[in-house]
Formats: C-alpha cells, sequence, structure tokens
C-alpha cells in the first residue's frame, strides 16, 4: 500500500469515528434521540378511539393546554387554535388516511404524522401573533391548501 493511501484511510476513519462519537454524545448524553415508546392506533377507528374522538384544545393546567389533532386529506381537526401568551401547549397528532407533515412557521415545530402511530410534541409560544401551520409531506393532489392557523393572544 502507498503512503497516501495510508494516510487517506487513517483521516477517513478518523473521521467516521468522530461522527460516531458526536451522534453517540447527542443521543445519550443530550437525550437527543428518537422517542423509544411508540404509541399507535388502529387508524380505520381514529375516530371512536380515545383522546381522536373528541379533537380540540384543552386547558389540563395553568397556563398549559392540550391540542389533540388528527389530520386527514387536506385539512386539520380543529381547523382554528387559539391559547394565550406564554402558553406551554402539547399537541397529540394521528393521520387518519396517509402521512402528513406538521410544521408550524416561525417554531421548531415539524414533525410526520403517519396513520395508526401518535406523535406528540411540546412547545411554549411567548410571542403574540398568528402562527402559520403546514403539511409538509406531499399528501394528494389538494395537498397546496393543507393548512390552518395558531392565534396567540
Amino acid at each position: 500500500m502507498h503512503r497516501l493511501e495510508e494516510i487517506w484511510l487513517t483521516v477517513s476513519c478518523g473521521i467516521l469515528i468522530i461522527f460516531m462519537f458526536i451522534v453517540g454524545y447527542q443521543a445519550f448524553a443530550l437525550e437527543m434521540g428518537p422517542p423509544s415508546h411508540m404509541e399507535t392506533i388502529d387508524p380505520q377507528k381514529v375516530d371512536q378511539t380515545e383522546p381522536f374522538d373528541n379533537p380540540g384544545v384543552f386547558e389540563i393546567g395553568e397556563n398549559e393546554y392540550e391540542v389533540v389533532m388528527t389530520m386527514q386529506t387536506f385539512g386539520f381537526t380543529p381547523n382554528k387554535i387559539e391559547i394565550p401568551v406564554g402558553a406551554e401547549v402539547h399537541f397529540t397528532l394521528t393521520s387518519k388516511d396517509v402521512t402528513h407533515g406538521f410544521q408550524v412557521a416561525g417554531t421548531n415545530i415539524n414533525a410526520m404524522v403517519m396513520p395508526g402511530h401518535i406523535q406528540k410534541i411540546s412547545h411554549t409560544f411567548d410571542e403574540p401573533g398568528e402562527y402559520l401551520v403546514l403539511c409538509n409531506e406531499y399528501c394528494g393532489i389538494g395537498h397546496q391548501v393543507m393548512a390552518t392557523t395558531i392565534t396567540v393572544k
């Protein structure tokens, strides 16, 4: 083997080890790994299964809310969400039909919502205003009209 090949192999193996260390550190020390408990639901019975049988916005504590939301072809249920400034909001999401996206513009909320799975996300809205919620996963021919708003007052 040539000296340059040895150098190249050593450098590339070193880079791989560094990347593996960084990913491992983020997953275990910083707890940035994916959730280990996967909650599932029968996608054919979303409307009959709690809590999705009554989607909406619910106050669960002092300045703490839960939004139970279902996504279906080109729409979100509930369609409009209003919460007070500074409220911590726990989103509980599922899809009735195909894979949808849940992205709130201007925040770091971005999730893939698949049928048969329950997705949970929490966020505190510190700034008043209207936040646009978009489906960012192509879900069919009317995908571009799938949007709603979160009003923070």
